[in-house]
Parts: structure tokens; sequence; C-alpha cells
């Protein structure tokens, strides 16, 4: 290795240039820069006002944020949905001079007061809610006429009731506890709006109402096709708005029991601002409590703080006005170039040297010949990607297909075929248990069983997380192949944590090591992973000791062994370190040795790439994906070893016309049964001086 090529592995194994991208993939990186804008306002005007993190001022300015805290996330719920509900404000101030005259001129109890105030932004909602839901009327229109119309009604009920209710004091210390009491230290206001974001952010990220809200707001169109009531969402949005102004309104009239004609004003433009610059989208579906928390506490601290420093109420208007302004461009460019700008980023490539290519030619084992030219198809253009291909004690073929199906071709002559079992995902790898079931991996749902009766039941679709992954990698995203040690515990491959089934070719480009290999104990219901930081770990097969079994890494052109028992236990070996092309499954062959399927042939321009991460990068950044360096998989090739990694032999199609590409192959009763991911038919090649009544199934299981 010459010092530059020491330099760059050395300099992409130091730097996790994935992490950037990893990070911003997080959900909760939209918060990152609303948490970032808080404390520079926190900053800010705690070194211009005295005293700015005193007791008395915090504490005044938690209850204030109580009561804004609610307006600003009844109005996110709205945004969530692609909403907008300019009469917030408006139902605020309704909400205090109807809990005020409620109480001080009907004597109403306490407990009917709240909850005839809340109907009445309720009853607001709900009308806001028919217009812009099942009238499909535009929201910013809609609700700026009942801003109008709500607010006439405030002064009126103002006008007749305001001498009323400044001549009485109610005498009611628990009508008192909704604006000045305290809870664990808390002001009850703030204990309120803290437990409604709970419930909020459970909602939307828990519960089916919520999805709906979240799919509405994402696309109406699509939220309609799939079966979501989009009109009753919307409306049911407003109504839960409506509420929650009303009763911060409700909190407002019993912290200062005041009545006046400006309560409320410009109250919809705050909360706006708060919602928008704690990261809520404006274009909707995407939002959230924390981002509404967030943004309505740095607003009340701006609104509060200018105040104190003697800025007018002019000067705070047009503060809140730029900000605003800058929070939706900012919303804006984000949202249009947040996946472009991610797509750049994500894709992160490594330096990975692979060994010289072993020749292909001469005496070489791996010396090109026609050998797969006389297999014959099956199942020929009745089968879609057959990326494995298994056989039961009664000879019928089983194999998956695009469509989710798992495909059973029936012996003798394999003529007829039927739907095995449909399991909704891709199906990979598959081995038959001792109990006759069918164990497969299924690409982007984990690993699943088919028992003899068709059933379908879920092994795992999770593992153990690691500590420090930024991702999370305890969902499985690429389940690919496995095996089953004779104490019935299953040990599956993992491609990649990384990227999804319609993406492995993309893991290619990175070679960083996003693989693992994973063990489920059916006897105690546990999942583990035993192996990480593979290149795309692909087939597996258990060596006839029973405490060891091999695997294949597709990227690094290796086949290794890994003891998951006995005195090696842990310890992994190289068996064979420089294929001339990309392993694939491992499955026994009748003598003791085992087959395997190379899914591609290396090639020159490839591995010199690999060598050249940068490269790799800007070809991911700059050029359409379809025009990528990507292995040579029209060219397919099986090929035959033993334990120590001696190939005994191989078999091509040289033409690449018979059989082109191969993920797979299973011996048995003398024939080569062979599938590929992309191929449209299973291939049998016959094998000369085999024993021609052996079978996988008794070889593990010592069945006939």
């Amino acid at each position: 290795m010459t010092l530059s090529d020491s330099i760059v592995r050395w300099r992409y194994r130091l730097v996790p240039d994935h992490l950037l991208g990893e990070i911003l993939t997080k959900r909760w990186v939209d918060n990152a820069i609303p948490l970032l804008i808080l404390a520079c306002v926190m900053a800010v005007f705690g070194s211009l006002i005295p005293d700015f993190f005193g007791a008395a001022s915090v504490s005044n300015l938690m209850r204030q944020w109580g009561e804004f805290g609610l307006i600003v996330m009844a109005l996110t719920i709205v945004m969530v949905a692609g909403g907008i509900d300019l009469s917030v404000g408006s139902i605020f101030a309704l909400g205090n001079i109807v809990a005020l005259t409620l109480m001080h001129v009907a004597e109403l109890p306490v407990p009917l007061v709240v909850l005839f105030t809340m109907a009445c932004g309720a009853a607001v909602g709900l009308v806001n809610g028919l217009l812009v839901g099942f009238l499909r009327l535009r929201a910013f229109l809609t609700t700026l006429v009942t801003l109008i119309i709500v607010r006439a009604v405030v002064d009126m009920i103002l006008l007749k009731y305001a001498v009323a209710i400044a001549a009485v004091f109610p005498d009611s210390d628990f009508w008192f506890f909704f604006g000045e009491g305290y809870v664990l230290g808390l002001p009850f206001s703030v204990v309120l709006t803290i437990g409604v974001a709970i419930v909020l952010h459970l909602v939307l990220s828990r519960t089916r109402a919520g999805w709906h809200v979240l799919a509405v707001g994402g696309s109406r169109r699509s939220a309609h096709n799939v079966g979501i009531p989009v009109r009753r969402v919307i409306c049911a949005t407003y109504v839960v708005s409506g509420t929650l102004a009303a009763l911060a309104g409700v909190l407002f009239a019993s912290r200062l029991g005041a009545a006046g004609a400006d309560i409320g004003i410009g109250l919809e433009i705050a909360a706006l601002t708060a919602a928008v610059l704690g990261g809520n989208s404006l274009g909707g579906g995407r939002g959230s409590a924390a981002k509404a928390v967030i943004g309505s506490v740095t607003v009340m601290i701006m609104v509060n703080s200018l105040v104190r420093i003697g800025i007018t109420s002019g000067g705070s208007s047009l503060l809140l006005g730029l900000v605003l302004l800058g929070a939706v461009m900012i919303d804006v460019r984000w949202l249009k170039n947040r996946q472009k700008f991610l797509s750049k980023v994500y894709v992160s490539p490594t330096y990975s040297a692979l060994p010289a290519a072993p020749a292909t030619d001469g005496a070489s084992p791996y010396a090109l010949n026609d050998r797969l030219r006389p297999v014959e198809a099956i199942g020929l253009d009745r089968i879609d990607g057959p990326e494995d291909v298994i056989l039961d004690a009664n000879d019928n073929i089983y194999v998956g297909n695009r469509t989710g199906d798992i495909v059973r071709f029936l012996a003798p002559d394999y003529d007829q075929q039927e739907v095995f079992a449909h399991v909704g995902g891709r199906p990979l790898g598959m081995a038959f248990a001792r109990d006759g079931s069918l164990v497969v991996c299924i690409g982007g749902m984990g690993l699943y069983r088919v028992t003899m009766d068709r059933e379908i039941q879920k092994l795992t679709d999770e593992t153990n997380r690691s500590w420090f992954s930024v991702i999370d990698d305890s969902r499985l995203r690429l389940a690919d192949d496995l095996d089953i040690a004779p104490d019935g515990r299953v040990f599956f491959s993992e491609a990649t944590v990384r990227y999804e089934m319609h993406e492995w070719p993309v893991d290619c480009l990175e070679s960083r090591g996003n693989g693992r290999i994973i063990c489920f104990d059916p006897n105690t219901g546990t999942t583990r992973t035993v192996l990480k930081n593979l290149v795309f770990p692909n087939g597996i097969c258990m060596v006839h000791d029973g405490q060891s079994f091999l695997f294949a890494e597709t990227w690094a052109c290796r086949v290794s062994r890994y003891w998951f028992d006995g005195p090696k236990k842990g310890t992994v070996e190289t068996v064979i370190g420089d294929l001339p092309g990309y392993p694939d499954n491992i499955n026994r062959a009748s003598d003791g040795t085992y087959w395997l399927a190379l899914v591609g042939i290396r090639t020159p321009a490839l591995d010199l790439a690999l060598k050249m991460p940068g490269f790799r990068r800007r070809m991911a950044r700059r050029v359409a994906p379809d025009e990528w360096l990507f292995p040579n998989i029209n060219t397919g090739c099986v090929l035959r070893f033993d334990e120590s990694g001696r190939v005994i032999e191989t078999l091509w199609d040289r033409s690449g016309d018979n059989h082109p590409m191969i993920t797979s192959m299973r011996e048995h009763k003398g024939h080569l049964y062979i599938g590929g991911i992309l191929n449209n038919r299973v291939g049998r090649l016959k094998l000369d001086g085999v024993d021609e009544t052996w079978t996988a199934k008794r070889s593990y299981w010592g069945q006939s």
C-alpha cells in the first residue's frame, strides 16, 4: 500500500463522514435550530435585563406561557393537518369574557364555567371545521372572517356585562387556583399546558388519529385515496383548536379577572410566529408538540423582554413580524431542499482495498467454462426474481417473488405452481426447520415462519440497539439469508442497517461495513446481534460441526467462518479472502463441501474506485444513480469449496444467455437448483457423480 493510500485509508477510518447524513435523517433535527434560537434569545435578554432569571421573573413568565402555550398548540394542531386558524386570538378573548360572565354574573359553579367556556370555543372551532373541512372553503379567509365575527361577539358581551363583571369579586379558591395555584411548585397553568403537550405528542406519534392528521397534512389526496376521512379529520382539528384556545381564556380570566376590548388582539400573529419558529411546517404534515413548546417559550421570552427594556408595542410587533418572515423563509427553503441536501451527504463512501482478483483462465480453479449452459429453465416467465430456492421432502420447489409471494412448484414435472403463502414483503433466504416449517428472511420486515398449515408467524423484526448508533439500528431493514443451528437457533444476516431493500446497490458504493449477523433463539424468544460492521453480509450456512457457520460478505469478496459455540466461540476466520466476484448464498453439498453463488464478477474499474472514496462521493452527488459504477451482475457463477477454502470446481455461463445472474443454488437428489433475484426462472442442472438420494433436509435433521 502506498503512502497516499494509507493516508486516505486512515482519513476515512478516523473521520465518521456518515454521521452527518444519519443525524440529518433524525426527526429531532428539526428542533435543533429552534433550540439554538431559544438559547440565543435567553443569552441576549439575560445579559440585558437585570434579574432576568430571578424567581419572581421566571414565575410570572411561566404563568403567561401556560396560557400562550395552549394557544400555540391549538394552532399547531391545525397546521399539522395542512390548515391555518387565524381566529385563535378571538376565541381566546371569547373564552375570557364568557368565563368571567358565567363566573361573576351567572355565578355558576367553577366546573360548569370551565365546561361551558370550552364548549363555546369548540362551537367556534366546529363552525371553522365545517366551512373548511366539509364545504372546502379556504382556511385563511374563513378563519379571518371568523376572527372578525367572534371579536364582534366579544365586544357585544363586553358592552353588556363589563360593569357587572367589574362589580363582583368571586369568593372561590377553586376558581383562583386555575390562575394562581401551584402544583408541585409549578404554576397550575404550566402543569396543565405540559400535560396537554404530552397528550398531543402521544396522539400525533402513537395513535391512529394522530397518523391520520399527519397524513392529511402531508397530502390530502393521498390520504383520501387510502381511505382516511379527510373532511372529518380537518373538522376535528379545528374543534380541538377552538377548545384549547378557550381553555387558555379560562386560565387568563382566573389569573387577571379583567375584561377589555384589547385582550387577544394580535395574539394570532404571536402564536403563528411561535408555531413556525418552533419548526412546525406551514405546508402541513410536519409538526409536533415539542416544536410548539420551543417556539412558544421563545416568543414569550422575546415579547416580555421587549416590554421590560422599554420597547413600545409597535416595536414589539415589528420584531415579531420580522421573526415570522425569517421563520417562514427558513421553513420554505428547508422543506424544499432538505431531501436534496440529504441525498448529497447521506451516501458516504469509505476506503476499501480488495485483494488482487484471482485469474479466471488457464489452470486457475476459477477458470471460465460453459458448465451452466445445459441448465434447464423451470417456470420460465412465470416467476419474477426468485432470490433463493429450496426443496422439501416431496421434491417441491419453493421460491420467493417480487410481489411478496412464496411460490411452490409441484413435483415431479414442476409445470404446476401455486402461491404457498403471501408474506407481503420481499422473500429472500429460506430454510426448513426441524418441524417442517419454512423460516424466511423478508426484506424490510424481518424473520418470519410459515408453518406446514401455511400460517404466517413473525419471529422477530428487531434486535438489540447499539449504544452509540445515531440511527435506530434495532429495526431490521434488510434481513437476507439464514440458517438454523442444531438446537433451533436461527442465525441470519442483515446486509445493511443504512439502506432499504430497493437501495441495496448504494451500499456497494459505500462499502463501509453497514451489515451484521443476528441470532434469534426460539427457545427464549430473544434476538441479539452477534457480529457487526460486516461488508454486506449475505449467505449463511451451518458447518457440519454444529458449532460454526460460514458467511459471505458480498462487497468484500470473501467468505468467513464464525464459531458460535465450542472452544473457539466468538472467533472469526477468513476461509476464502480473494474471490473473483461477489459472493451471495452458501449451501451444503452432498459430499460435505459447500456451494457458493457469485452474484456478479469484479471489474478493474470498480476495484480501483473502491480505493477512491472521494471519487465515489462526487459520483453519487453529480451523476444520476442509473449511471453509477456498479458490480457486473450480468455473468453468474457457482463454485464449490471445502472448509479449508479450497475451491474444487466452478460452473460458469460465459454467454450469459441461459442463467445470467445467480444469487443462490441448492443441491437436491442429484440436481442443482439455481435462483437469481433478477431472473425470471429457476434453473436446474444435472450433477454427475453425486449421491442422488441426498437432500439438504436429511443432512440437517436426519429425515428422509
